[in-house]
């Protein structure tokens, strides 16, 4: 007595299975992507200090956010010079 045993399956079927569970996969991925969207809101003064670090010109970040020198210098801890 002899016994045959096959796994094979018809290729097509299994690429047609695996691109399915891979595009179902890419879409949920997707889905989650978009459903997980972070949002970091930086206060004036946050903003401030992050464009000073990075080299902005003290003129430059008023200019930019709408704020005075004074405001931006205030917000650095820089003081004035008063004669």
């Amino acid at each position: 007595m002899s016994i045959s045993i096959s796994n094979s399956f018809p290729a097509p079927s299994i690429a047609a299975a695996n691109s399915s569970a891979t595009a179902a996969a890419a879409q949920k991925v997707q889905q989650t992507a978009n459903d997980s969207v972070d949002t970091v809101r930086l206060t004036e003064s946050q903003q401030v200090h992050q464009l000073y670090n990075q080299g902005q010109p003290v003129s430059l970040i008023a200019s930019s956010l709408s704020l005075t020198v004074d405001t931006v210098n205030s917000y650095l801890g820089i003081s004035g010079t008063t004669g």
